[in-house]
């Protein structure tokens, strides 16, 4: 059995809501505004200190701050639909306003767990494949996690920024820049899979940007933020109709309501 903490699940199941109304006090009250943004920016920067500090205990990745650790159906991207265990990682220093996983930013909340019970229970179901996440879980050393998955037969999948530099072996990247901290290093060229999230049609040059990076071969997803996904659905699918390099990725696991 892998380890659901509840709270994160249900802080994750009404993030959506609180964003929208976080941008209806945009709208209405900017005093109100003014203090959300605030409290979001106060989030960010108690997250960027604690990562500091949490890196110093992890012993070069033999411990890691897990917020969960589940199996589950991947919802997003070239592997939709496929069973996989996940592995979560506390920390993040990317700070997206839209982010539905805040409350994993702080490390702090997630005392560093030995990577060798994750394993443990990642081997004890029947998929074969690992998809590390986050937060961002390139912040971490992921080498020793990395070699014990596929010492015991696993495919190793990374869902990543491309903000930290990498460690660790993957058999899949799946890279998905962000704007405010943009790829590092030569990551755009080991992505297997270049998923960018559309928010606003001006995020679109931001994705081709980031294709003219990649290698032929990387497969192109263009994903909608979730909160505006009725309103800019629309536009994806005729942005991809004109340039067919691209696919368009849903978050099915939301529809289907599951982790």
């Amino acid at each position: 059995m892998g380890v659901r903490n509840p709270t994160i699940s249900k802080q994750r199941a009404t993030s959506f809501h609180n964003f929208k109304y976080l941008k209806v006090n945009l709208k209405q009250n900017k005093e109100k505004s003014y203090q959300s943004t605030n409290i979001i920016n106060f989030s960010y920067i108690c997250a960027c200190m604690a990562i500091q500090t949490e890196l110093s205990l992890l012993k070069n990745g033999v411990l890691l701050p897990l917020v969960e650790d589940f199996y589950t159906i991947q919802g997003e991207g070239f592997h939709t639909g496929k069973p996989a265990y996940f592995i979560r990682l506390g920390g993040c220093d990317v700070g997206c306003l839209w982010c539905d996983a805040k409350e994993t930013w702080n490390p702090h909340l997630f005392p560093p767990v030995p990577v060798a019970e994750i394993v443990a229970r990642a081997i004890s179901h029947p998929a074969k494949s690992i998809v590390i996440t986050g937060g961002e879980p390139l912040i971490y050393p992921l080498d020793y996690l990395c070699d014990l998955l596929h010492q015991n037969g696993l495919k190793v999948f990374l869902e990543t920024s491309g903000s930290h530099p990498r460690s660790g072996a993957f058999d899949w990247i799946c890279l998905s820049p962000k704007k405010q901290h943009p790829p590092i290093g030569d990551i755009h060229r080991e992505a297997s899979e270049l998923k960018v999230i559309i928010s606003h049609l001006s995020d679109l040059e931001w994705a081709e940007e980031n294709r003219c990076k990649v290698n032929p071969d990387c497969l192109l997803y263009l994903q909608p933020e979730w909160s505006r996904s009725k309103q800019i659905i629309p536009e994806l699918v005729a942005y991809a109709k004109e340039h067919p390099q691209w696919n368009i990725s849903l978050q099915t696991h939301k529809y289907m309501h599951i982790p």
